[in-house]
């Protein structure tokens, strides 16, 4: 087990990191805010915990291991940017509450950061002195899934797409 990840960042190159550790986060459309009164977006995570994953799936006995033995783990992570004026989406349906997004990564943009989901559908945010900070919060959870991509290619386009697979013990 590691403990919970706190970061902060402040331009390209940490976004980077940011972006590293919420791949493949599991992010629920009604867990996302943006307060444009105090020029603050925000989110609540279920974040993979890719630090933790050195050796894990060798110590995975199959399905026959308990729950609490799955060499995985998933946690809520809070994800808050401030310095945002404006946000635009694409490819996500605001009245789908339930909708749950699969962030692939974040990017630096000329004036903002890009969050880009499975599927096509991304989150642009348009900032001015910008700071992001992820927090890990609660207790992680065991999970035998871990993150995979397969490589779709579809109308001459190659597609990163996650595909969850059980460990192999």
């Amino acid at each position: 087990m590691t403990r919970p990840l706190k970061l902060r960042a402040i331009d390209a190159e940490d976004i980077q990191v940011v972006a590293a550790c919420l791949q493949d986060a599991i992010v629920p459309l009604s867990e996302i805010c943006y307060r444009p009164s105090e020029q603050r977006f925000v989110l609540l995570a279920n974040r993979f915990k890719w630090e933790g994953i050195d050796g894990a799936a060798e110590a995975a006995d199959g399905p026959s291991v308990d729950i609490e033995d799955a060499p995985f783990e998933r946690t809520n992570c809070a994800v808050t940017i401030d310095g945002v004026v404006r946000v635009r989406r694409r490819n996500i349906d605001l009245h789908n509450r339930s909708l749950q997004l699969c962030l692939l990564t974040i990017l630096a943009t000329d004036d903002g950061l890009m969050m880009v989901f499975s599927e096509g559908a991304c989150i642009h945010l348009q900032v001015e002195n910008w700071t992001c900070r992820i927090e890990d919060v609660g207790d992680p959870w065991p999970t035998y899934n871990c993150p995979d991509h397969a490589l779709n290619i579809a109308d001459g386009r190659a597609r990163a797409e996650p595909v969850l697979l059980a460990a192999e013990g």
